[in-house]
């Protein structure tokens, strides 16, 4: 008996220590590259790539259990990697439900693969039935993060934040702002007050469905793909009346169209791809891209596969391009998707690439310093809290 026991104990660490490191193995296989650093780039690329202030519309970093001050050797980015690859400011995104045998094409909210993971990365047991609090939760780690950085990592909330911010930037730029968005509001758990709540942890931007329908709307990846419900319309209304920018990546296209009609302020696209490169059921078409940047807004283009149909710098070049020529300059910007389960071309490290394709595809110096941030900067500075 006691032997039998002791079998079962073993049989049950073990278990355990295949599912306390299960998420680790999953960051490693689901977050990839291309081909490892470094990432060579020209000398004019690397000279210019220098003087830039990188911006980056989403980054998944707070889902998985990694340190963001660490350097680590798998995923897409942390902190010396981003200060690495001349980042100044980084938009995090937090995710807090994906159901299972997750597609492009449809989706229902009846399951859900982030519980497990959750109790596997030992988040606090409120997180595992919670929404709200696994938003909540990862914008504690953002937080926590920034606050033993030594002022390296820091939150922006407010416009003032952001202009002190820049200013420090310039005389040291071995620092990154970053903000926070939710890659979906169900974390609102179909309240409105918890908009509120969401807004007090930090919350600036906010993306309005994931994989799935939601109370506030469609889903280009659900199963209705509607627009606004009643309780959206209040939503939005909210987001505007608080400065926290609306984005409609994974928005199905009813819902970016009743959004469209509502705004008042700029609209964005955090990240994706569009549809004159890249077909796709989530690819944004000319007429959105025409509207979104009708608002003031920008379209953050991602860096995988679906995005842009191929993992690589030139197909990245190639729907910039189409997006400038389609919309103007002004209303591009990167939406990397890092560390949201991509296979991507580079790590954080190889954005000195980008640099070199944009600088292949015949576009100036001041083109690509506002591609690769200043339009984000301009963004931010109009649209944020003015603190």
């Amino acid at each position: 008996m006691r032997k039998r026991l002791l079998i079962v104990a073993t049989l049950l660490i073990v278990a355990a220590g295949i599912f306390f490191t299960l998420p680790s193995l999953l960051d490693r296989h689901m977050n990839s590259v291309e081909s490892p650093a470094p990432y060579p780039a020209s000398q004019a690329a690397t000279r210019l790539h220098d003087t830039l202030l990188i911006a980056d519309l989403h980054d998944d970093a707070l889902l998985w259990e990694r340190d963001l001050l660490k350097r680590y050797d798998y995923g897409h980015s942390d902190l010396p990697r981003m200060l690495d690859g001349r980042v100044g400011l980084q938009v995090f995104s937090t995710v807090t439900k994906s159901p299972r045998g997750l597609n492009y094409e449809s989706n229902g909210a009846d399951s859900d693969t982030i519980t497990l993971l959750a109790m596997a990365q030992r988040w606090p047991r409120a997180t595992w039935s919670s929404l709200l609090q696994r938003a909540l939760y990862q914008a504690d780690k953002l937080r926590e993060a920034a606050n033993g950085s030594d002022g390296r990592l820091v939150l922006i909330r407010t416009r003032a934040d952001l202009t002190d911010f820049l200013r420090a930037w310039n005389e040291d730029p071995r620092r990154v702002a970053t903000l926070l968005a939710t890659e979906g509001l169900h974390p609102l758990e179909g309240q409105l007050a918890n908009l509120d709540r969401l807004y007090d942890a930090g919350f600036r931007m906010a993306g309005l469905t994931h994989f799935f329908d939601n109370e506030v709307g469609g889903s280009a990846h659900g199963l209705k793909k509607g627009g606004l419900t009643p309780l959206g319309r209040q939503v939005i209304a909210r987001l505007e009346e608080k400065s926290i920018l609306i984005d409609l990546a994974h928005a199905s296209r009813p819902l970016m169209d009743d959004v469209l009609a509502m705004a008042t302020r700029p609209v964005l696209v955090s990240h994706g791809g569009v549809e004159g490169t890249c077909p796709g059921t989530r690819n944004l078409s000319d007429r959105h891209l025409r509207a979104i940047a009708a608002t003031g807004g920008v379209i953050g283009i991602g860096y995988w596969d679906t995005a842009v149909c191929a993992t690589s710098v030139a197909a990245i070049v190639k729907a910039i391009r189409y997006t400038v020529d389609l919309v103007g300059l002004d209303h591009v910007a990167l939406g990397s998707d890092f560390n949201g389960t991509i296979h991507a071309p580079f790590d954080v490290t190889g954005l000195a690439q980008l640099t070199d394709g944009l600088l292949g595809a015949g576009f100036s110096h001041a083109d690509i310093a506002a591609i690769m941030g200043g339009n984000v900067q301009r963004l931010l500075l109009a649209s944020l809290p003015p603190g």
